[in-house]
Parts: C-alpha cells; structure tokens; sequence
C-alpha cells in the first residue's frame, strides 16, 4: 500500500486546477491523481471550439505535470474506504490519503441503439475520432440541440461539412433561450447550410457498409458518414453513494467543499454546492466552475478555510455568434429581453419574482462581473429598470 498525502480521483480541469491550488499552500505534499481518461489533463472548451478553428492541439494540455505528481492514467478507481482513508483501483491496488478529492465528471447520456458507431462528445479521444471521420466525410448527422450538440454542428459546419441536426425541442436550444430566440437559431443554423429536424428524435441508427442510416421517429432516413451525440451527462457520484456519502444529483459538499466526510471533498461537474447569490444548491457543468472550484478544493485541501461563494459563468460559439451567461438560465422563467440589434446582439434577463436569477449576454461582452453583482443584488426589478442597464 503506498501513502499520499492528497488523493485526486478524476483527471479533468477541476483536478487539474485542485493540484494547482494544493500547491499554493504545500510544495512538498505527495499528489497522486487517478484518471480513467488515457490523456493527462487538457482544456475542454477547444474540443468543440477552437480547435475546429486552426487552435493548436498542443495549447489544450494544462501541464499538470510540472506540480510533482504521480499521474495514474488509464485507471480507473473501484472503491473508496473512508474508515481506513484509502482507496482501490479496479486493477486491486490500494493507496491511502491524508486528504480526498472527488474530481469524478461525468458520463454521457447514451442512445439505446448505434452502440460505439456513436461518437459522445465529451473526450479528447471524442474529439480525435470525429476529427478523424470529419477529414473524409461529407455528411454528419448530430443528435441533440443543446450546449455540446448547438456547437459541434457550428464547427463542423464551419468546415465545410453537410450537417443534419435532429432535436426534440421545439428550437435550438430551446431549453435555455427564449423562444424567439431559439426559433431565430433554427433560421440562422438553417442559412448556414445546415439541415435543421426540430420537433423530432432519433429511434434508429443501422451501419450500411462504410455508412450510417438514421431514422426519425417522424419516419426520416437520412445517411451519413459520420453520427454525434450530445445529449447531456449524469454526475459520476456512484463512487461517493458506495462510500457512504450524501448525494443528490451529484455529491453534496458544504461551503468549503467538503462532504459529508471532512476529509473527503467534490469539485467540478460532479458536485452539488449551495449558491450563496442564488440561496439553493446547484450543479454546473461548466468551465469556470471547474477551475475555481478545483481551485477552492486544492487550498481547502491544504489547510485553508475558504468557502466557495463563486457564481460561475459559461460561454459558448455558434459561428459568427457567441454568448457569456451568469446564473439560471430556463425559457420557462419570466424573460426580459433588451435587443440593441434583435438576436443579434443584446441582454436577456431570467427573472423569478421580479429578482434577477440568470443574465444571458448575447454577442455583449465584458460584462460578466455586472450580471453577477445584478443577480448578487437580490432586489426587485421592473422591466422598464432593466432596459439598458447592462451595455458594451
């Protein structure tokens, strides 16, 4: 059995920034990460992002390594044992801790069909094959409206590909954005040469020789070279359940991160935290909540008492579009809409009871500290006050 200090299990950027903030505070502590991801770690964002845009593969990876760290790849971790603070990998080693970060991500959503002919978008490996694919493909058939989905088809559009998007809402995302706005999309992604299926669903994928066919379940067959799926991810907290640690969609920490068992904390998209500005607990899958609360972690990890009392942000690319948005954001809320050029460029608030709960900043930028202190405010609005209140 070998001792470490500190334990990180997960190999994301939630880990990567934990090794970084432990680090802030101890230079000699022994870190070992374990990771079931072949890679070390790397910046998501770019996956469906930047690096469909000529970002150079090699400015991803976030040089992890230069912390003094024993990296475990390709590992994966059966079981954590909080009586005797250790835990096992699936290969039957044991290791011990001082300290436990559950860095754990999550796993994506999975059709019941089409098994591993679907690519998930989720991995650098994800990326590498459909990049792969999309060298000598024509036609791609992507599967889901959201986040992941609304972006992947813009990079692969973008590179001259024919691109089918079947989506079962009523718009691209249509769980988010207001409704005209969604419609807007469908429009936009539509002069973009992609060929939007809103209102429809995807109830079979068969391989046809070097080809797929997919069927709607509005009787739709269309063939491609390629099929992508984004269609969401399930917290990986299976771990802590079996540990004996709270969950409830994702692993429940207190302010400073921490679980139910003191020396075992959660950061990034597995874990479920209380939001100070928007007083109920929340789980983000997002970037910047996994650098600042990887962050948080490693100091908390390390000796320090700082709670997490960040309001993350998140941001997204759809060709020559693009949004930052702050806090909740859900079509079904009281939107006010503030257009200085209609879906073009503007401000959309998300209000519960008058009081701002999420800010989208569409095409606005460097705006991300006003929507905050906005929704941090907790007061009453009327839908006049919030016209022009935030502007380039």
């Amino acid at each position: 059995m070998s001792d470490y200090r500190y334990i990180i299990v997960g190999g994301g950027m939630a880990a990567d920034s934990a090794v970084k903030g432990i680090r802030d505070f101890d230079e000699t502590g022994k870190i070992a990460v374990f990771t079931a991801e072949k890679d070390m770690p790397y910046n998501r964002p770019p996956l469906s992002k930047g690096l469909w845009k000529g970002e150079d593969p090699k400015s991803i990876w976030r040089k992890t390594d230069q912390y003094n760290v024993d990296f475990f790849t390709a590992n994966t971790v059966a079981s954590v044992k909080p009586d005797s603070k250790s835990i096992a990998t699936a290969g039957g080693k044991a290791y011990t801790y001082d300290k436990l970060l559950l860095a754990t991500g999550g796993s994506v959503r999975r059709l019941p069909y089409g098994g591993e002919d679907v690519i998930y978008f989720r991995t650098y490996e994800n990326y590498s094959r459909l990049r792969s694919i999309a060298e000598h493909a024509s036609e791609l058939v992507v599967i889901g409206g959201g986040f992941i989905g609304s972006e992947i088809t813009a990079a692969l559009a973008m590179n001259g590909k024919k691109v089918s998007m079947i989506l079962p809402e009523s718009g691209i995302g249509a769980k988010v954005f207001p409704k005209g706005l969604s419609s807007y999309l469908v429009s936009y992604f539509s002069d973009k040469g992609v060929e939007v299926y809103i209102k429809d669903s995807v109830i079979g994928i068969e391989r046809k020789s070097a080809n797929f066919s997919v069927k709607s379940k509005s009787g739709k067959m269309i063939t491609a070279d390629g099929v992508v799926a984004g269609i969401g991810i399930v917290p990986n907290d299976g771990l802590a359940k079996s540990a004996g640690l709270a969950v409830d969609n994702g692993i429940i920490v207190d302010a400073f991160l921490r679980t139910t068992n003191h020396d075992i904390y959660a950061a990034g998209d597995a874990a479920n935290f209380y939001s100070i500005a928007l007083d109920k607990r929340l789980r983000v899958e997002h970037e910047d909540n996994a650098n600042i609360m990887g962050l948080t972690a490693g100091h908390n990890m390390a000796g320090k008492q700082e709670p997490y009392h960040h309001l993350p942000f998140f941001y997204s690319d759809l060709f020559d579009l693009g949004y930052e948005a702050v806090g909740e954001l859900d079509s079904r809320m009281e939107v006010v809409e503030d257009w200085m050029e209609e879906f073009r460029k503007g401000v959309v608030y998300y209000l519960s009871e008058q009081s701002v709960r999420g800010v989208l900043l569409w095409n606005t930028w460097g705006k991300v500290e006003d929507a905050r202190k906005l929704i941090g405010s907790k007061r009453r609005w009327s839908r006049g006050e919030l016209q022009g209140l935030i502007r380039d």
